[in-house]
């Protein structure tokens, strides 16, 4: 059975990636926010979109509001663009943000950055890849520390979220 695209549907796709290559085009990437449900247990997250058309893979955050989020990726964006590399267990440290965060390579980056994929018309089996920032608790402590004081369902360990 062949299913007919919706109309309507394609038209908010195509608007929504011309969007997309206007916010690359003019601040170096796009951020995809995903609000969740602390009382459910449901963390947002937030990813970049633009740094695969570099060579770099994306990059994810969990559990942060959409302000630190916008700050905290901008700026590694922003270290990309000017040229560093970021790599998996790199620790990077932020002027003005008492946070340290490690850099993790995701392992199933299909399961969650759709749009992602969707711009770079990539299939879920061949997904960009994404680099988890991972940031510290308030006493310097990571989720696989003895003693973290966040909840883990907040920073989920790379590999146990999936987006759907």
């Amino acid at each position: 059975m062949t299913v007919t695209p919706d109309p309507a549907v394609i038209a908010w796709l195509d608007q929504e990636d011309k969007r997309t290559a206007q916010t690359i085009r003019k601040y170096g990437v796009s951020l995809e926010y995903v609000g969740g449900d602390m009382r459910r247990r449901e963390t947002p997250f937030a990813y970049t979109i633009g740094l695969f058309g570099m060579g770099h893979p994306e990059l994810l955050v969990f559990g942060l509001d959409a302000r630190t989020t916008g700050l905290l990726l901008n700026d590694v964006a922003d270290r990309v663009r000017a040229g560093e590399d970021i790599v998996p267990g790199q620790v990077l440290e932020f002027e003005g943000w008492s946070h340290r965060v490690t850099v993790e390579a995701v392992p199933n980056p299909g399961q969650i950055a759709f749009a992602a994929n969707r711009f770079y018309r990539r299939p879920d089996e061949h997904s960009v890849e994404l680099l988890q920032l991972t940031y510290d608790d308030r006493d310097g402590r990571f989720p696989w520390d003895d003693d973290y004081s966040n909840a883990v369902w907040i920073q989920p360990r790379p590999g146990d979220f999936t987006a759907w």
